[in-house]
């Protein structure tokens, strides 16, 4: 009885030590993403413009979005994401890319990607477990500086715009075909327990401690001005 009880304790003790090094790792990955977006707040000439940041209403952040191809590319990134809710923008979301190319492709890159929902449109589609962008979902490469104009028929129409950054700058991307989804069993080691993405991401769930800045940084860069609050009124 005594073995049984010392094996059962260490493979709680086990159990505990490999949880706690994966929300390490998530918290990492939260980090990551935080940082993303400072890189992208100190880049005014070249930043998300004002009134796409205003009208935002879900923020992704992938860092180290990989491409790796010879002759057939494959796409992967681990991410997280945030709605804008009636409480603020809200805790985050763990969501996985992926997707592929064709084409006279060798070697590999690297890079950070930032994906920017702006209508309601938008929204709703990322609350869906799988997004096909380009086809679930209109997505357009994103106009940079912040007092450009979202002018084209493209951009007007596109749910989803993606920015890239590559050897520190940030440029629009084409991720059509690419799908997002919730990475549900990062989702479920964050919180604990298994909630539904609808419930965090409408505000339903408090943003933890080791994601606030993650989320004051999205409210802070993405905040709606006077201008755009008394039209959504």
């Amino acid at each position: 009885m005594k073995e049984l009880v010392l094996t059962f304790c260490a493979c709680i003790a086990v159990t505990s030590i490999a949880n706690a090094a994966d929300v390490k790792k998530l918290n990492d990955r939260i980090a990551a993403a935080h940082d993303v977006l400072h890189e992208l707040m100190a880049t005014p000439d070249k930043g998300i413009p004002e009134d796409i940041a205003a009208k935002a209403t879900c923020v992704a952040v992938i860092p180290g979005f990989k491409k790796g191809a010879f002759l057939v590319g494959a796409q992967y990134g681990q991410g997280v994401l945030s709605c804008r809710s009636r409480r603020g923008w809200s805790a985050p979301v763990f969501i996985q890319m992926t997707g592929a190319s064709f084409g006279l492709q060798a070697g590999g890159q690297s890079t950070d990607l930032v994906l920017v929902a702006t209508n309601h449109n938008g929204f709703q589609h990322l609350l869906k477990d799988k997004v096909k962008l380009g086809g679930d979902i209109a997505v357009a490469a994103g106009p940079l500086g912040r007092n450009s104009q979202a002018a084209t028929t493209e951009l007007a129409n596109a749910a989803l715009l993606s920015y890239s950054r590559s050897k520190g700058v940030f440029a629009g991307i084409d991720l059509t075909g690419d799908v997002v989804n919730q990475n549900q069993d990062d989702t479920h080691t964050f919180y604990g327990k298994d909630l539904p993405y609808e419930t965090i991401l409408t505000g339903g769930v408090p943003t933890p401690a080791s994601a606030a800045h993650f989320v004051r940084t999205i409210s802070e860069l993405f905040r709606a001005h006077a201008g755009h609050k008394a039209k959504q009124g």
